[in-house]
């Protein structure tokens, strides 16, 4: 255990820090998943401005990798072109 009063600071904002980026991951990949199975291109590419802005803010926030981001964004771009 801490045996310091910032140290018990620290473990209770990395704790709130844990949950709400891995609430926002979770969200994106929810985003991500749906946005995969849109059949219709219109709806498609209304949605990918968010999710490629979600991706974004993720990668700001070092959640992700920049270079993952990067690969994410093509691909989902790509694979709204074909639609």
């Amino acid at each position: 255990m801490a045996n310091h009063k910032s140290a018990l600071k620290r473990i209770r904002s990395n704790e709130k820090r844990r949950v709400l980026n891995r609430y926002q991951h979770k969200t994106t990949r929810n985003a991500i998943k749906k946005l995969r199975e849109i059949t219709d291109a219109k709806e498609a590419e209304k949605m990918l401005p968010s999710v490629i802005g979600m991706i974004d803010k993720l990668a700001k926030k070092n959640i992700i990798h920049s270079n993952k981001a990067g690969n994410l964004k093509s691909n989902l771009t790509k694979h709204v072109a074909t639609l």
